[in-house]
């Protein structure tokens, strides 16, 4: 992170330094773009006495960029900033004024103007000092957001490093938890039907290999986020009680659509903790649909609470995915789950594309 850190600082401010290139190069070019029938010549004479003020400009640009700015308006001290731009433009009016005066006078066609009258200098006077403080504020501008571009750069990749690092403590607790209510199925059946059992663990290692390398991806084609669905419904399946009425479709309209790998599990999981009664009737329904980049996930099933005393799960399923869901699709997903009478229903609209 360090690495790409100094990269993206080094770009920028690459970039940076050619604006400013650019913007002093056209500056002092000024007077070249003004020639012509009816424009003076441009004389060395002339050239020098024009590019007085703009290394004035650029002198009191970069020492508020450099050495002002970060001393006193990082630091919240405003009114020291002020004043000490207020005497560096002062001290700027009259080492430019006593250079002017040093330069050897221009040649003029008209007759030289009157003496300017003391209203005409002090509004003279005034004119450059509004023009020396535009330049101390421009220098401001760019110098503040520059920084606020570096520290957002900064907040950007600290967080983009906290996401992953959270992602991954996630499924950390993730994969244990499928894997502890798995096997639990698994011991269950072997007590009812070995031959069944058998065919069950296949199964369970064809789950666990999407487990363990698909979801390590960032992302994984939604066709196999499906077939992982399917599999473990169907490894659910086997335990169930006969007067559990199970359904599940599955509809993808595009295959190939990445999607963060391993968010129903825990929605279907709840179903099956949840929905599940031994001595009644039951239901699961589960619906997953694709759509022009849109994922609808609706589940409905019979609800049968379980006690204080069952710590299945530990109820990190749906925290874990609103959790994943506010990292990876922020602004991008709706999510309820709502216990309605005897039902309980959720629902998750996702876009992926």
């Amino acid at each position: 992170m360090e690495i790409y850190l100094k990269n993206s600082e080094k770009t920028y401010r690459s970039i940076g330094w050619i604006i400013h290139l650019v913007a002093w190069g056209i500056v002092f070019c000024l007077p070249f773009f003004f020639t012509g029938r009816n424009m003076e010549e441009v004389t060395t004479e002339r050239y020098v006495r024009f590019i007085i003020v703009p290394l004035s400009f650029m002198a009191l640009f970069y020492l508020d960029y450099f050495l002002l700015i970060p001393r006193y308006i990082f630091v919240q001290k405003t009114g020291k900033f002020l004043l000490v731009n207020a005497v560096l433009i002062i001290l700027t009016m009259i080492v430019v004024h006593a250079l002017m005066q040093l330069l050897p006078p221009l040649e003029m066609e008209m007759p030289p103007r009157p003496m300017p009258d003391a209203t005409e200098i002090t509004l003279f006077f005034l004119r450059n000092a509004m023009m020396y403080a535009l330049v101390a504020g421009l220098s401001v501008a760019i110098r503040i957001t520059a920084r606020w571009y570096e520290q957002e750069s900064t907040r950007k990749e600290l967080e983009r490093v906290r996401v992953e690092a959270e992602l991954k403590n996630l499924k950390s607790q993730l994969n244990p938890h499928f894997l502890f209510n798995t096997l639990n199925n698994i011991y269950t059946l072997i007590l009812l039907s070995p031959d069944r059992a058998q065919c069950a663990v296949h199964d369970l290692s064809k789950l666990l290999r999407y487990v363990l390398y698909e979801s390590n991806l960032p992302t994984v084609a939604i066709e196999k986020e499906m077939d992982f669905v399917r599999n473990y419904v169907e490894l659910m399946r086997i335990r169930l009680p006969e007067s559990t009425d199970l359904k599940i479709a599955i509809d993808v309209q595009e295959a190939g659509l990445l999607i963060a790998p391993l968010l129903f599990i825990s929605l279907i999981e709840n179903a099956f903790k949840h929905g599940v009664s031994h001595s009644g009737a039951s239901y699961i329904w589960i619906n997953l649909q694709e759509s022009e980049g849109s994922v609808r996930c609706d589940i409905e099933n019979s609800y049968f609470p379980k006690d204080s005393a069952d710590r299945s799960g530990s109820g990190i399923g749906l925290t874990n995915l609103r959790k994943r869901l506010e990292l990876i699709y922020p602004g991008k997903y709706t999510f309820s789950a709502q216990r309605e009478g005897a039902s309980y229903h959720v629902k998750l609209n996702l876009q992926i594309k």
